[in-house]
């Protein structure tokens, strides 16, 4: 067991209490009655599927700072919403041409390539609505620094950018550094954006930040040295996506180049980095989020 981590806490439990939370919302704040269908597409991107990793992460972060509620709800939910829109995109003939998302057919094979991408569009607008919502609890301040930190991370600086290397990168070998960075951007900057976020909503002195941060980029690149590892070790049906495409299509990963047990390696060597940030944050309970980086890099889908 991580040193700091208490034996009685239950992560399942602690996620189940907020994931309720989180749902209802998603629920409530993506609405079915947009025009033409779009509403129904939105919704079958977002709701019943999925992990819910990054609300997760913007949670755990804001109770270790003694966030504001809503405020956390509010980023955790937009944070999902521009991580549903990127899949949807991601997922488009013009780029992975996937077919099965979550274990069911990917929204533009449902509802049709143009409906898909106003929805992933209609999707990421929401977010930027979400957590900018004028007058209530959130005070103006924090909602300024919610957008500024979910728009540094979903854009060229972090998941578009690293998806356009990605996109560049096919056929060709990268070297270990290159990939880093591609994932960096590409995967982690979401989720470390996450975390910050979720930071973002209490109070955190620079020191607990630098940890946090720290703790965020060794989470998002464990997650997908994860990723690539069972892109070749599950199937399909595990994975609620079309397992081994990565090296059907050519492109580089983390097992492509440093190899399968390298790569498990890393992944744990990444979890240590994870669980030693926190250790130094002067955080009182980061127990959740010690919990879900385990959870990032023991998992087996």
């Amino acid at each position: 067991m991580d040193a700091g981590v208490s034996a009685d806490f239950e992560l399942a439990r602690w996620s189940r209490e907020r994931l309720d939370r989180v749902e209802d919302a998603l629920s409530r704040w993506v609405v079915a009655d947009a025009p033409a269908g779009l509403g129904d597409a939105m919704r079958y991107a977002v709701l019943d599927g999925g992990k819910r990793l990054r609300p997760l992460l913007v949670i755990a972060a804001a109770e270790a700072v003694q966030g504001q509620p809503e405020a956390a709800l509010r980023a955790a939910c937009a944070v999902e919403l521009i991580h549903a829109y990127s899949l949807v995109h991601d997922d488009m003939p013009c780029m992975d041409n996937d077919v099965l998302r979550r274990g069911k057919p990917t929204v533009h094979v449902k509802f049709g390539e143009a409906t898909a991408l106003l929805a992933g569009d209609a999707l990421q607008a929401l977010a930027f609505e979400l957590l900018a919502p004028g007058e209530g609890e959130v005070p103006p301040s924090v909602q300024a620094r919610l957008c500024h930190l979910l728009a540094r991370a979903a854009g060229h600086a972090g998941m578009a950018g690293g998806q356009a290397i990605d996109l560049a990168s096919v056929g060709l070998k990268l070297d270990e550094a290159r990939l880093r960075e591609m994932h960096r951007r590409k995967t982690g900057a979401l989720l470390q954006g996450s975390v910050m976020m979720g930071a973002a909503c209490g109070r955190c002195d620079a020191r607990a930040e630098r940890a946090l941060a720290a703790y965020g980029d060794a989470v998002g690149v464990a997650f997908q040295v994860v990723d690539d590892i069972l892109d070749v070790t599950a199937d399909s049906a595990t994975l609620g996506k079309t397992a081994g495409k990565d090296a059907d299509q050519g492109k580089p990963t983390f097992v492509s180049i440093l190899g399968l047990e390298r790569s498990r390696e890393h992944a744990q060597r990444l979890l240590d980095q994870a669980c030693e940030a926190l250790a130094a944050s002067g955080l009182p309970d980061t127990r959740a989020l010690q919990a879900l980086a385990r959870m990032v890099v023991n998992r087996d889908s």
